[in-house]
């Protein structure tokens, strides 16, 4: 466990070196979703078993997020992108295979559509895409207040690992009130542009894509993968958009078996 200060902002990095890791081998980089999540959701699901297949294993705490540094302003999903450029740079990762959850699938298309010389591969786990009107209906979830916000929470996360832990819910809703009425964060992501996907073309390393079947994200899903030059699609029945913690042992199957595959 460590701090790494990252485009000006000390980020809380955890680092789990790979089981017989191949030296020179792309790192697989762990982003979590937004306001009600850290690097934990990924640590007590995928990244673990990711290290034990033979990879080095980077998560990190989004600026803001977590035990990372909550910066008043600066929440532009390029502001998260470059944070994540700056923050390989600092651990010395010169290519990494990406995995991004919700809003880090955004944070990752974003880089990689920027950056596709340094990714050596990229799963999406119910990903939004970054596209037109995806901003809008963000920020308006994220506007909400009183018993519409807690609604939304409580549909958003039924499935999460940690909603019978009083403590932790307490915990997780305390930053979330922080960094949505604390700073920028809202008016930032509305702010930022669309990610054209037709950018994505020259994303051209192999990408998983996994979605719930019933998410409200799916078709924006479908259309990454049709963008994408080399994505694999998997629906999963009978989850929702929080398919990371509903099929937890089937997304595990898959993303470790993708990873191990990139960086042998």
């Amino acid at each position: 466990m460590s701090d790494v200060v990252a485009n000006g902002v000390r980020h809380h990095v955890q680092r789990l070196p790979g089981a017989g890791a191949v030296p020179g081998a792309p790192a697989v980089v762990f982003v979590h979703g937004l306001v009600m999540d850290n690097l934990s959701s990924f640590y007590f699901t995928l990244a673990n078993p990711v290290a034990a297949a033979g990879a080095d294993v980077v998560l990190y705490d989004l600026r803001g997020h977590g035990l990372s540094e909550r910066p008043a302003r600066g929440y532009r999903v390029a502001d998260f992108a470059d944070d994540l450029g700056a923050l390989l740079g600092e651990l010395g990762v010169a290519r990494a295979v990406l995995v991004g959850n919700s809003f880090g699938g955004v944070v990752a298309l974003a880089f990689a559509a920027a950056h596709p010389e340094r990714v050596a591969g990229l799963v999406l786990i119910d990903a939004h895409d970054g596209g037109d009107g995806w901003s809008a209906q963000m920020t308006a979830t994220l506007a909400l207040r009183g018993d519409a916000r807690d609604s939304a929470i409580a549909q958003n996360f039924q499935a999460w690992l940690g909603r019978h832990s009083e403590r932790k819910r307490t915990r997780l809703a305390k930053n979330a009130l922080a960094l949505v009425e604390g700073t920028t964060l809202v008016a930032d992501l509305e702010a930022s542009p669309p990610l054209e996907l037709g950018a994505l073309a020259r994303v051209t390393a192999p990408a998983l894509a996994l979605y719930g079947e019933t998410s409200d994200v799916r078709a924006r899903g479908e259309a990454l993968a049709r963008a994408l030059p080399a994505c694999a699609l998997e629906i999963l029945p009978g989850c929702t958009h929080s398919v990371l913690w509903e099929a937890t042992e089937q997304v595990k199957d898959r993303v470790t078996k993708f990873a191990a595959g990139l960086v042998r």
